[in-house]
């Protein structure tokens, strides 16, 4: 009888344990210019290229009790022919012509250089999160080259841990944010256009 009772707290035990480790999550933002661009070209080629400069595809951890079994990935593959679409749709935008390959066209390299998730490593509930993410800019049109840096965080609190739908969009939310502030810059469309 004691021993079919310890089998059960055990039991009882594990499982609550278990309930508090999260489980990893593979996102798949969907990255969005979010605002208007002036044109500034004449509908010069510009060479554009993005490139995945981050040093490994994990984000970071969901937290919780196990926090090294929930990782939040973003594949290369999977995120960078998104950010190609959007980084050429905002050449266009800017009166310019994206081409692969041109003779002595300027050349626009987009570098996703960080894109991070942090969540509070104590406590068993995750209930806040710190997302951010980082892109590089670099400008080539003949002896001219420019570089930027533009970032954009969210720092979001959470009632209950949120699911992968949820961490989708707050990542696609940052990525957009920080994207288009590159192509705000009036200096990458000046430089192109030259």
């Amino acid at each position: 009888m004691l021993q079919r009772l310890l089998f059960g707290l055990i039991t009882v035990t594990s499982l609550t344990l278990v309930g508090c480790a999260h489980s990893p999550q593979q996102l798949a933002p969907e990255p969005k210019l979010t605002a208007q661009l002036a044109p500034v070209g004449r509908g010069q080629p510009v060479v554009v290229r993005v490139v995945d400069g981050r040093p490994s595809p994990t984000l970071g951890t969901r937290g919780g009790l196990y926090p090294e079994t929930s990782a939040i990935t973003v594949q290369g593959a999977q995120i960078l022919p998104k950010l190609q679409a959007q980084a050429e749709a905002a050449v266009r935008l800017l009166g310019f012509t994206p081409t692969a390959n041109a003779l002595n066209a300027p050349q626009l390299t987009v570098t996703l250089a960080e894109l991070k998730y942090q969540s509070p490593k104590e406590g068993l509930y995750v209930t806040e999160a710190t997302i951010g993410a980082t892109f590089r800019s670099d400008v080539q049109n003949a002896n001219r080259r420019y570089s930027g840096r533009y970032g954009a965080s969210l720092d979001q609190r959470f009632g209950m841990a949120p699911n992968q739908e949820t961490n989708n969009k707050l990542v696609s939310d940052v990525l957009s944010d920080a994207l288009t502030r590159l192509f705000k810059d009036p200096t990458v469309g000046q430089i192109l256009g030259e």
